[in-house]
């Protein structure tokens, strides 16, 4: 167990799946920059159910590295539930996410942290010069980003890039259901005006292959009505989603009313707005579901630097795996944002 004196004023978080040949770059990589910033630190890597020799490739590195940690998820349940579980088991003040696939430049993680501030709870990366195809992927996230700063109020203009930083208050207790994280940090109930994007490089691929397709987009979207109502405090419990569920069937009654009496525009615009219902419905269960089921299982935690039968301290958690010598924080640390006009 390590002490409470011991514990690192800096966390750097990294989902992984499929990334056997970026986790040893990325790690190497990450050392060096956690280094120069000259504060104590821990590289949490996040296993989200690699089928390739990814762990491999992780536990690898533990024996060597005592500020490596590896946090070994029971299945595949997504980057939202694998951030959420790096979250619970990160000890620093100030927590950096990127992404596993290393284009993310650790190289710029300095300047997100300057950026942080009395004024300032969460840093977010914004890619110039994006290395993606532009129609099926550069186009797509530009539209969704700027709709996701309509609908939140929240002034991020790339919601996608995994770089960012956060005060450990902001997401302390955090569990967000899949997808979730194409809305951070709007989705944590961040006040608007504590957020603040530093532009950021975005690299080439060196190994494996995008996660993501054009079939995001149509979930985007879908998840895009909901978070007005998600981003409230406190949010919204099974009363809303019930509520939702009655507008939806009324508005479909009225629709087929409207259809018999062959009045088209009518029901095409009730038969829209039973869709949002139902949409907003499906998202809040799914919080709700999340926050009191949790969104990950934990297989086992290791710890660099031990010898390996040290290395697994606990396993099997659904939602909450902190570390031993931490106590489970508060739903957001005491954290309760007052966003802008409410």
């Amino acid at each position: 167990m390590q002490p409470a004196a011991h514990r690192p004023t800096l966390s750097i978080v990294v989902p992984v799946y499929d990334e056997e040949g970026n986790v040893g770059r990325l790690h190497g990589e990450l050392s060096r920059v956690a280094a120069d910033i000259g504060a104590p630190y821990e590289l949490v890597f996040v296993n989200d159910g690699s089928r390739d020799g990814t762990l491999a490739q992780l536990e690898a590195l533990l024996g060597r590295d005592p500020n490596l940690h590896v946090v070994d998820l029971d299945g595949n349940f997504g980057e939202a539930a694998a951030l959420s579980a790096g979250f619970e088991v990160a000890r620093g003040e100030l927590v950096v996410t990127l992404d596993g696939d290393g284009q993310n430049d650790p190289a710029d993680i300095p300047k997100l942290l300057a950026k942080l501030s009395d004024r300032v709870d969460v840093v977010s990366g914004r890619r110039r010069a994006r290395e993606e195809t532009f129609l099926t992927r550069v186009l797509p996230s530009w539209v969704a980003n700027r709709l996701i700063a309509v609908a939140t109020g929240v002034p991020v203009y790339d919601c996608g890039c995994g770089l960012k930083a956060y005060r450990r208050a902001v997401v302390a207790g955090a569990r967000l259901p899949r997808g979730m994280n194409r809305f951070l940090p709007a989705i944590l109930g961040v006040d608007a005006s504590r957020v603040a994007e530093v532009e950021t490089v975005d690299r080439p691929r060196d190994s494996g292959h995008s996660h993501y397709g054009l079939s995001r987009v149509v979930v985007v979207l879908r998840d895009l009505v909901a978070l007005p109502m998600l981003v409230r405090r406190p949010p919204p419990g099974r009363g809303v989603a019930r509520a939702c569920a009655a507008a939806a069937s009324l508005l479909a009654a009225l629709g087929i009313v409207a259809t018999i009496r062959e009045s088209v525009l009518a029901a095409v615009v009730l038969g829209i707005a039973a869709a949002v219902a139902l949409a907003i419905r499906h998202d809040v269960v799914r919080f709700v579901n999340a926050r009191e089921d949790g969104v990950f299982r934990v297989r086992r935690i290791l710890y660099g630097g031990t010898s390996a039968e040290h290395r697994h301290r606990r396993s099997g958690i659904l939602g909450e795996e902190p570390p031993a010598d931490v106590s489970p924080p508060r739903r957001r640390a005491g954290y309760e944002p007052v966003r802008s006009g409410s």
